[in-house]
């Protein structure tokens, strides 16, 4: 098997080693634009040694940003900011990914550490768009149900949002299909009330996810990857499930998804989740097998020998960090040395490498 400093090779990508920087939004834009704090949040970790580091969320419409402070992709300025991002990671030897999402349901809400809830329109604030009026809970803004027209715009939105991220130079792209947003709603029995062509049975609940995911797959290079991020599971009795994650795998696979992210949760405000290290790697390793497709695994994924392991025992083919990098930007140097595993690094850090570690 694998381990964790062993390339991985997706269409005509050849990733150096099996880790990932997980998309974590940061709430720092203004109108949708990267700014000082994107280029180094992201350029800190393409020096620090993962093989792809991917873009927070990026909105593909203003209505879709989850707060006012969202990273957009809905229009060209946005898109050639990042370009400059992405040439940076290009140079540290490191491939570049944007994840494209619509908030739904959980639009026009407050960063976190603000507390989270509505934010007014008095404070710049909009009104959400979900497939039924229901709102997320009683803080949150109540959305307006997707028509048809509208449900064609939100796919129009992806499509154009994948050309743009073309433009700018990204390698991978990842559609967010999870954590309770706009796709997610649509997708779990809990959140799509609906009783048209796009609710009820299990083939019309996915309807929008591929029919995004064609959109996107069709404008993307044939030669580069495509993901697609899911909650595995609502942790909710009745709700969306692990059986469904799979069967939606494998229609994934055949329109061209290279690898399904396994995340999970946030569809539900108070769903019990039984959080703990590496607690959603059993779903990576059931998607992989039962629907034939490479995953990642990601969630309180903390230590190298955690990573490794992952990889080893075949539960996912590569693993997603996310608050680990944000407390150490160089974990993947820091785990090369702990796996004894002699990897580039840095010319302009080799005063610190171990001995005998070559230069990027």
């Amino acid at each position: 098997m694998p381990n964790l400093f062993d390339p991985l090779r997706i269409r005509d990508l050849t990733l150096k080693n099996r880790i990932v920087v997980s998309p974590m939004c940061q709430y720092s834009s203004v109108e949708g634009l990267s700014n000082n704090w994107h280029f180094v949040h992201l350029a800190s970790r393409a020096v620090g040694g993962a093989a792809l580091v991917f873009t927070e969320a990026a909105a593909v419409s203003a209505a879709g940003r989850i707060s006012p402070q969202d990273l957009g992709i809905w229009n060209d300025e946005q898109s050639s900011g990042l370009t400059r991002i992405v040439e940076f990671v290009h140079e540290q030897k490191c491939a570049a990914g944007i994840q494209l999402a619509h908030a739904g349901r959980k639009a026009s809400t407050v960063p976190p550490w603000q507390g989270g809830g509505e934010v007014t329109p008095a404070d710049g604030g909009w009104e959400p768009l979900g497939p039924t009026s229901e709102p997320f809970a009683p803080n949150y803004p109540r959305p307006r149900a997707l028509d048809a027209a509208g449900i064609r715009r939100v796919v129009d939105a992806f499509r154009s949002a994948a050309l743009r991220a073309v433009a700018a130079g990204f390698d991978v792209a990842e559609i967010h299909a999870a954590h309770g947003y706009l796709i997610h709603e649509f997708l779990s029995p809990l959140t799509n009330t609906r009783i048209d062509e796009y609710g009820g049975s299990f083939d019309n609940r996915i309807r929008l996810c591929l029919e995004v995911t064609t959109a996107v797959r069709n404008v993307w290079p044939p030669s580069l990857p495509l993901f697609v991020r899911i909650s595995a599971t609502d942790w909710t009795a009745g709700g969306w499930d692990v059986p469904q994650s799979v069967a939606l795998s494998r229609r994934l696979g055949t329109l061209g998804v290279d690898l399904v992210d396994c995340s999970s949760g946030g569809n539900v405000a108070r769903a019990a989740i039984p959080i703990g290290p590496g607690y959603q790697v059993p779903f990576a390793a059931e998607i992989r097998r039962s629907a034939n497709i490479p995953t990642a695994a990601v969630g309180l994924i903390t230590t190298p020998s955690q990573a490794n392991e992952i990889i080893e025992r075949g539960d996912a083919d590569c693993v997603f960090l996310a608050r680990e990098m944000l407390r150490d930007p160089y974990w993947p140097l820091r785990a090369a040395r702990e796996l004894g595993c002699v990897v580039p690094w840095p010319t302009q850090y080799l005063r610190a490498a171990p001995t005998g570690t070559p230069a990027r």
